[in-house]
Parts: structure tokens; sequence; C-alpha cells
């Protein structure tokens, strides 16, 4: 039998003769150790299967460790299997998944009262004990019907109801065993709980964190840091879902077909505009008069920027709009990244004692020549902004460094105000499965690449390990210095975007390296209705920044 094998360090497919049967999880344990991180998936002629699938002759096949997007989603599958086993064997009670926080994940454990510090680490005991032993897990496959009456009998209505939403005979319904524990979730899941070695458990505010290692280094589980704000504002999300009353997917789903996605639709923006009229009434409060922005891609950090300042003004201010970009050091001055070529994300790609300089004048009311930089040039312009601001008015400045102090660091604290703006979504699929917040930006950055930059679907895929690597670098360690956070997910997003992400998604060819994401996403996007009328979004709308028809952003 003739296989090609790739590893996560080779640049090409190596040719290898076997005898079979061979499973992939054989092959891996030739190269593992020649390999930096444990081999969690395969890629098994462009397509995503798991380390137990059996190889065929001629198949190309290519190992992924956690530094991949979709090895890492199996390796939190897996973990929160042997975590929900772990629960169930140690105090035999039910387990919510709510969101992701500090690295990890919050849950809530049914207990009376709040888990207690002895019973969470006999939990984890637990769960050590089980990597240990190294047991299976287990794909049983079933008919769709199986499945339903399952859910049913284990008292799991949502995961009951949605499944009753499929309608495709040839549905692959799956459970995973581990054990005499049973479950099922939305992707693949690693060979036996001996891969799942990394993770600790914390006792946090009213539930318990599932911490696990960070894609960036998936051998190590990262430095605690607390998360308070974002802790905040998932604590927000969660009385907004109860005002929409769509805690899960099902919720969602019936609201669309019984007809009502205009009233959720306007039920969010409500909540969106009240939400930014309190934080313009807390910034005249503080009399702060430097308002600093910024977020992860695909945030919805222009429009919130834009909507901010008209509710500043209808209180009274008159605010400066501005971002950063017209303070980059000429081209030939931009410093350069570990391969020699220009970073532009790089904070010492801006003039900062300029940028800071041209601030206090304003703030002093002196009269300033601000910079327009020339992107054909790859040079500053002077003589076409000449501006003065009242005592009164604030600048409202947005960019991807304005919460890192060093950009900032010659004016006074005092004038600052911090907003850090991210979708978190607190939309779940069940109880068990959720919706990740970096996929939802994923999808929101791959139509508007799509509709404003020409980008396709495959593009932006590739694309998006660079982009989370940038932010990993200049955006999620700056988030705490925030004064407020602003959660910009909608809960009716996904589906207005799933009728633009289909076609792009299927255009992806076969084979091709970002294939297999598309696979995994369209399998994701299967489960939601689709909400055809783009008219009932209003023109100021976040969602509107991608899928076109903002009245603050140029097409």
């Amino acid at each position: 039998m003739i296989i090609h094998v790739k590893t996560t360090t080779a640049n090409d497919f190596v040719e290898l003769n076997r005898e079979g049967p061979l499973i992939i999880e054989d092959l891996v344990k030739e190269f593992q150790e020649e390999l930096p991180f444990r081999v969690l998936l395969a890629s098994v002629n462009g397509t995503d299967r798991e380390l137990t699938t059996e190889v065929k002759d001629g198949d190309r096949i290519q190992f992924f460790d956690m530094r991949t997007h979709s090895a890492d989603l199996v390796y939190q599958r897996s973990l929160t299997m042997l975590y929900l086993k772990a629960v169930r064997d140690v105090l035999g009670v039910e387990v919510n998944i709510d969101n992701s926080l500090n690295k990890g994940l919050y849950t809530d454990i049914k207990v009376r009262g709040r888990a207690s510090a002895s019973q969470i680490e006999a939990v984890e005991a637990r769960m050590r004990e089980l990597v240990e032993m190294d047991l299976p897990i287990v794909k049983e496959n079933c008919s769709l019907e199986e499945g339903i009456r399952t859910w049913k009998e284990f008292g799991y209505q949502e995961k009951a109801d949605l499944l009753a939403e499929v309608d495709d005979p040839k549905f692959d319904m799956r459970f995973y065993r581990l054990d005499n524990y049973r479950n099922y979730f939305y992707g693949l899941m690693v060979p036996s709980t001996g891969y799942l070695e990394h993770f600790e458990l914390k006792k946090y505010k009213y539930g318990v964190l599932l911490r696990f290692p960070y894609y960036t280094k998936p051998d190590e589980v990262p430095e605690y840091k607390d998360d308070r704000k974002l802790y905040g504002a998932f604590g927000e999300e969660e009385r907004w879902t109860k005002l929409l009353r769509t805690r899960y997917l099902t919720d969602l789903n019936r609201r669309i077909d019984e007809g009502k996605a205009k009233d959720l639709v306007l039920l969010c923006e409500a909540l969106h505009e009240k939400k930014i009229s309190d934080i313009a009434d807390e910034i005249n409060r503080k009399n702060s008069r430097i308002i600093l922005i910024a977020g992860p891609s695909s945030s919805g950090k222009t429009t919130f920027a834009r909507r901010l300042c008209i509710q500043l003004r209808v209180i009274g201010l008159d605010p400066l709009y501005m971002g950063t970009d017209d303070y980059f050091v000429e081209r030939q001055d931009t410093p350069l990244d570990e391969n020699g070529e220009p970073d532009y994300e790089n904070l010492n790609a801006l003039d900062i004692d300029l940028f800071n300089r041209n601030m206090n004048d304003l703030l002093d009311g002196k009269e300033v020549d601000l910079p327009e930089f020339d992107f054909m040039e790859g040079k500053k312009v002077y003589g076409k902004r000449i501006t003065a601001i009242r005592e009164d008015q604030p600048i409202v400045i947005e960019g991807i460094h304005a919460l890192n102090g060093d950009l900032t660091r010659q004016i006074d604290d005092k004038e600052k105000y911090r907003i850090y703006i991210s979708p978190l979504t607190q939309l779940n699929i069940d109880r068990h499965n959720r919706v990740p917040s970096t996929d939802a930006r994923m999808l929101r950055r791959m139509v508007r690449d799509f509709k404003y930059r020409g980008h396709s679907a495959a593009e932006t895929i590739a694309s998006w390990p660079k982009v989370r690597a940038g932010e990993n670098k200049n955006i999620f360690p700056y988030n705490s210095e925030a004064d407020m956070l602003f959660n910009s997910v909608l809960e009716y997003e996904i589906p207005m975007l799933k009728k633009h992400l289909d076609p792009l998604l299927r255009e992806i060819e076969e084979g091709s390296p970002e294939h297999a994401e598309a696979v995994r996403i369209l399998k994701f996007l299967e489960y939601f209705k689709v909400i055809e009328d783009e008219s009932i979004v209003p023109n100021n709308s976040i969602i509107r920044e991608f899928i076109g028809g903002s009245v603050f952003v140029d097409e």
C-alpha cells in the first residue's frame, strides 16, 4: 500500500510503502518523536479525519497539532467530554458549558449552591485518573430517530429539538462514548483520553473554569489572568439572551420559523443602541476627552465608533473622530518582521511622538496640522486637515494599538477612556456545545473580504492564522486595560450571514489546503435557519459593516 504523508514540519508529502490494514494513529506513532507537539487530527485527501480513520492505498495524509484551528477545537471538544464524564462520576450531576473565558471555558456544575473547592479538586483528580487510564473515545453511529429518542430519555430536550430539525436522510448521527458515558459533539475527537494531559480546573465566581493550552503553546496551560471585564460582558450578554429568549440554537431557529426575525433584529439593535448610549453618558460624566477604541478583526470597530460619536453629539458633545493609520512612519522607516518583510501592525510602525504631540496640542486648544497618510506614496501629507477643538470636545480614536499604553504614553491618563470591542457570543448550540467567538469573527470577515476586498473565502481562511497571531501580539494582551468592554455580537447574525457564506465556502476546491476548514464550517452552518430578508436590518447596524448597506462604510 502506497501512501503519502506530510507532517506539521515537512514542506512536502513523503511517499511511504506500508502493509495494511492501517489507521492514521499508527502512522503518527512513527513520526511523533520528530514533531514538536502531539498530533491530534489529520487531513486525508484534503478532508479532516480522526486519527482512528483507516488508511487506503494512495491516500495523502497531513498531520495537525493544536496550532491548527481545527485541531485546537478537537482538543477542546475531547477535553469537554472528559470533564463531563468526571463530573458525572464524582458528583452525579450535569454541567452547562457556558462560554470561553480566561483561556478556557466557564462552566456551571449543577450542584446545590456552588461547587466547593474540594468537589472541584475531586473532579480534577478523576480527570487525571481517566487520562492515565488512556480510555478509548469511541464513535458510535446511529439513526436520527434513535438519537432524538436518546436525548429525550436523557432529558436533553434542546439536543432532541435540534436533531428533529434535520431534514437529511443521509445525516451522520453519531455519539461518542467514554467508558459508560455518552454524548454528542459537533465535530471530531481524539482517539483516547491519553491525549488530554494538559488542563486545570479553577473555581471562579459562580462556576468553574476548565482551562487548557492556548493554541500558540500546545504543551502548557497558560498563566492564569483574571478577565473580569470579559466575565462581566458575558454576564450582560446572558441577561440579553434571556430577554431575547435565545439561550440555545433551537430557540433562535424557532423565532425565525415563527416569523419573528424582525422583532429579534430590532430587539438586538435596541440593546446595542442602549449600551452605546450608556457608554456616551459615562464618558460625559468622567469628562474624558481621549476616547480609545480597539478590538480584534471583524469586531465592528468602525460602526461602533461612528455610533458612539452620534450618541456623544446627542448629549451635547461634538467629538472629533480619527484613526491611527494617518500616523504611519514613512514607508522606508517601517520596522521589519522576522521574515524581513514590513510589519505594519508593529506599534513602532506608527510615529508615536508625533501622535502624542498632536493630541496634547489639541487638548490644549492649539491649532494642529493633522497628517493624512498617502498610501500610494508611502508618506504623510500635511496642510489638508488643520484642526482645533473646543475645551469640551472629545477625540474618538480607533486603532489596533489604542489600548496599548505606549501609544498614548505622553497623554495624561485622566484624559483617557478606553473601550475594548469584540463579538462575544453567548448563543450555544446546546448545553454542552458552544459557538466559538473566533468562528463568529471569521464568518463576518469572510463575507466582508469578499464584498469589499474581492477576496475569496479560501483566501480569508488562509490568512486567518496570521490575523490571529497579530491579535495575540497587539490586541488581546491589552483588553484588561479597558474601562469598558462592548460586546458587538448580534444573536441573529449567523442566520443573516449564512446565505452569503454558503456559496463562498462551496467554491473552495476539494483537495485545497482550505477545503477541510470550509467543510467544517458548512457542517456547522447546517443547523442554522436562514434569515432571507436583509431589509429588516437597520442601516447603522454593526452587521451592515459586513453584509453591505451601511451608512458608515463606503461601498
